[in-house]
């Protein structure tokens, strides 16, 4: 049976040239990069050139970039050290983030302020409102608003809201990990206090991410041990899933303009298929493919007797895709996000399908096939 991947925001596949980077890594590269001999050097050196490539990318500088194991881990990083070493008292953030920045926010030390910003039925951001939380307290306070967001595809703008919290003296995370190899990112210009950061969400190796900070934030390690990443994340560096993710990006941004064309235009193609399939289809956070992500469609199935197995059923029928975000266990149950915009109804499935320069129209194609066959109301 033919088997369809519709499911690229959770993780993408990886890319042949990826593959190949790492595979020569892994037959290669034996030293270990603290060991001071010919061997240990070696890898080194392809660590640091991996890291000033990805610092290119992004418009940052080499000493900026401390490689995670992925954006869940580098989130953690930027919440335990923001109160431990630069004195937060405060975080400023919206219910519609994702679960990796909520929960080590829920998990802070007693004591430390925690606000939502108001957001709009879609989920843009009250910057009106953002204003207010950080003149109203003198408090240190860190602001953190994803990029995009992984369900709905909503784009913040992070540049201005860079701006409030410059203006109010506090601090500024975002979670790109939906937006970097998909934008073009300078971080110069920005000028952002950190930057969070995954591999697998654009054809790079799971396991794999980086965290961005700003030179001016005194920031010290989390795990301690031998003193790696410059003292910053201790433990032996993942060599061949370093130079995978800097592959990775570089191959993003050599070929953004086609891919973001390509994927844009199934994207389209999906949602004048489904109009045309479904009765009553509707598109949570609106399908105006200029205020979204390309990658992403949050779509709202009439109600139907298959609603509440959808997933499954289109599974069956070769098709994956995802009820919500799938970065945390249990991913079937309900979406925090959709619930916080008000899109969730017990009665309609709501099915996220992201997309991939990989996908073909003809991919999509089936897709449809699928979904007319699950939800089988379907106008002539």
């Amino acid at each position: 049976m033919q088997k369809i991947y519709l499911d690229n925001a959770a993780a993408t596949p990886l890319s042949k040239e990826v593959l190949s980077v790492m595979h020569e890594s892994l037959q290669n590269n034996i030293g270990n990069p603290s060991s001071i001999h010919s061997f240990g050097r070696s890898v080194r050196a392809k660590i640091e050139m991996a890291r000033k490539n990805i610092a290119n990318a992004i418009k940052a500088q080499s000493s900026e970039i401390i490689f995670t194991s992925g954006g869940t881990e580098a989130n953690n990083m930027v919440f335990n050290c923001a109160v431990k070493d630069l004195q937060i008292k405060r975080i400023i953030t919206c219910k519609t983030e994702h679960s990796a920045v909520l929960n080590p926010v829920f998990k802070l030390p007693q004591g430390i302020e925690f606000e939502y910003v108001d957001i709009s039925d879609c989920g843009i951001i009250n910057l009106a409102h953002l204003e207010k939380l950080l003149s109203q307290s003198e408090k240190k306070t860190l602001v953190s608003i994803m990029h995009i967001n992984n369900e709905t595809g909503l784009i913040s703008p992070i540049s201005v809201i860079n701006e409030i919290c410059k203006r109010n003296k506090a601090l500024f995370h975002s979670d790109t990990v939906q937006s970097i190899a998909y934008f073009d990112f300078n971080l110069k210009e920005i000028d952002i206090d950190f930057v969070t950061c995954s591999g697998h969400k654009f054809h790079g190796p799971k396991g794999t991410g980086f965290l961005y900070t700003h030179p001016s934030n005194n920031i010290k390690s989390q795990i301690v041990g031998g003193g790696q990443e410059r003292g910053l994340r201790s433990g032996t560096e993942n060599l061949h899933g370093i130079v995978g993710l800097a592959a990775a990006i570089k191959l993003a941004y050599t070929h953004l303009d086609a891919h973001s064309k390509h994927v844009r235009a199934i994207k389209k193609h999906m949602v004048e298929g489904l109009r045309a399939r479904v009765k009553g289809v509707e598109f949570n956070g609106d399908s105006d493919l200029e205020n979204r992500l390309y990658t992403v469609l949050n779509v709202k199935f009439p109600p139907h007797p298959n609603g509440g197995m959808s997933l499954f059923l289109l599974d069956l029928e070769g098709v994956a895709c995802s009820g919500g975000s799938a970065c945390s266990s249990g991913a079937t149950k309900g979406s925090h996000v959709l619930e916080s915009l008000g899109y969730h109804d017990p009665e309609r499935a709501s099915l996220r399908f992201s997309f991939s320069c990989y996908n073909t129209f003809e991919e999509i194609d089936f897709a449809l096939e699928a979904v007319s066959r699950v939800f089988y109301t379907v106008t002539e």
